[in-house]
């Protein structure tokens, strides 16, 4: 599934009536039939049955409502119409939906007060609202008016849904000034935009709909930005070879832990071996040694890092033995730990996770050299914090861009990024970016990257068209795809986690007893799309 900008979207538009002959008359009538259908089965599902309003603005999102108000009262549902703007600022098409409207018998008023709002609430008791005011097209800061508007639909409205976008939610940005709709449901028109995964946007848009009004189909396979989807992974998972001995699922090294924080690296190395690695070797700093060996499970092989850097020629001469190298989860933030990491990137010819500390000690301006002049794989999985540490932006900046900061950050070093959050975003060197919106409360919990970091050493370890000796740029193609499989695997596994030890007092490691699950509903998933069920 495409995602756009509010700019591609115009272009879409125009594309559809230029060149396909499909005008925005017919595209708002699609719109609103396919509205009316989603509406009409969760008011059924929710057994609502009390008159809706429709707050409608001035332009193309205010005629969406209005043709949605009319498909609904056609079906027999009481709704009236509430037109927020000045009758000589509508929009010709406004115009045209509102006459036809008004044949249909749908009530409308004008109002330029809330207090009119709230003495219809009053009289009528309407439990639904249906925000068609701007969409994506936005100006903000809104009115006064408005935003009392806003404020009183989201204290009294049973239940609320956005066509397109909540009202006060940009559509590149997904930020909003004072308050916007907060939405039960939107309705995307065509396409999700950038605004319901960023900043603002995922909280105020609850659940998202896409609606299918007659767009053309290639241009859903243009662009580059997409949700994360079953369907990019499809050859990704491999089979299973019944004959295989432990080699060839390969050997990952986890290098990580210090005092204190020898958790982190025992519960990479046993994600890794879960996802399926045959070989799994973790080593900590050597004091530390003693400590990380308690925590850890037998099936897991074990070293130590000397703290006397001149006695690290065995450690780098022996790193291309592995398959695939985690550095990071719990290392500490040391010149002796950015040595190591240095180190590492510069003697290892195979496939890197930098995750946590290892990230820490580095910097953008610093060492963009080292990562460019690598001629294997290599993936960044920053949270925000370290992702904005790294580039030396505020977290501020990167709330309202992190998509333009993501490209920026992948182009700069020529890497693999995935910047984790409630909506983690995979940016690839193609260019592409991937966006896995799947918010979970749960997985705010100590260890849940360090669990994703193993997923992706144990994963990418397997394959082995990454470990070939082909041109860097091909091996990327399959590297870039097993990181996308291991963000979905590690969400999955969340899912399952929340529901099986509820989201309050599930750990990192109910991720890793989970992945079961998840390795079985990804199968499926894949199975579907290839069957085109």
């Amino acid at each position: 599934m495409r995602i756009v900008s509010v700019e591609e979207m115009k272009h879409i538009e125009n594309v559809t009536n230029n060149e396909f002959g499909v005008g925005e008359r017919l595209i708002i009538e699609n719109v609103a039939v396919k509205a009316a259908r989603v509406i009409q089965k969760i008011l059924y599902t929710k057994k609502i049955q009390n008159e809706m309003i429709f707050l409608i603005g001035k332009g193309s999102n205010g005629a969406d409502g209005v043709a949605t108000a009319r498909h609904l009262s056609n079906k027999g549902i009481k709704c009236r119409i509430f037109l927020v703007f000045p009758e000589q600022d509508y929009s010709d098409e406004l115009k045209f939906q509102l006459d036809v409207a008004k044949s249909y018998g749908v009530a409308s008023n004008c109002i330029d007060d809330v207090y009119q709002l709230s003495s219809y609430f009053q009289q009528t008791n309407p439990s639904v609202v249906v925000d068609g005011i701007f969409g994506t097209g936005v100006q903000l800061p809104m009115s006064n008016f408005l935003y009392d508007i806003i404020e009183f639909v989201n204290d009294y409205a049973e239940y609320l849904f956005a066509i397109d976008i909540p009202s006060g939610i940009k559509g590149n940005s997904g930020s909003m000034q004072g308050n916007a709709i907060k939405a039960d449901t939107t309705l995307a028109v065509g396409y999700p935009k950038l605004g319901h995964y960023i900043a603002n946007g995922p909280k105020h848009s609850g659940e998202l709909k896409i609606l299918d009004v007659g767009f053309p189909a290639h241009i859903g396979l243009e662009g580059n930005k997409y949700l994360l989807r079953p369907e990019h992974m499809i050859d990704l998972v491999s089979r299973r070879d019944k004959f295989a001995d432990k080699k060839v699922y390969g050997h990952s090294l986890v290098l990580g832990g210090s005092h204190g924080l020898t958790g982190a690296p025992v519960l990479t190395s046993q994600a890794s071996l879960k996802a399926g690695s045959g070989l799994v070797t973790v080593a900590t700093w050597e004091p530390q040694y003693q400590e990380m060996i308690q925590r850890l499970i037998p099936e897991v092989m074990t070293g130590y890092v000397p703290l006397d850097i001149k006695k690290w020629d065995r450690l780098l001469k022996d790193l291309n033995k592995y398959s695939s190298i985690v550095i990071g989860p719990g290392l500490a933030r040391s010149s002796r730990a950015r040595r190591l990491v240095l180190e590492v990137l510069n003697n290892f010819d195979g496939p890197i996770v930098i995750d946590a500390d290892a990230i820490n000690v580095l910097n953008l301006k610093e060492d963009k050299n080292v990562f460019k002049m690598r001629n294997a794989p290599t993936v960044l999985t920053p949270h925000f914090g370290e992702f904005a540490r790294f580039m030396g932006i505020s977290i501020e900046e990167l709330s309202e861009s992190p998509v333009s900061f993501l490209n920026l950050m992948v182009e700069s070093i020529n890497c693999t990024v995935v910047l984790k959050g409630p909506c983690t975003y995979l940016g690839c060197t193609d260019g592409s970016v991937y966006f896995n919106h799947s918010p979970n409360d749960g997985m705010a919990t100590a260890g849940a990257g360090d669990v994703l970091a193993g997923i992706l050493g144990g994963l990418l370890g397997q394959d082995v068209a990454i470990r070939e000796k082909t041109p860097l740029v091909q091996r990327y193609e399959a590297f870039n795809r097993v990181v996308a499989v291991s963000i979905y695997l590690h969400s999955l596994a969340g899912k399952f986690a929340a529901k099986n030890y509820g989201t309050r007092t599930m750990t990192a490691h109910n991720l890793i007893q989970t992945l079961p699950q998840a390795f079985d509903v990804l199968d499926a998933d894949i199975d579907r799309v290839i069957l085109g069920q």
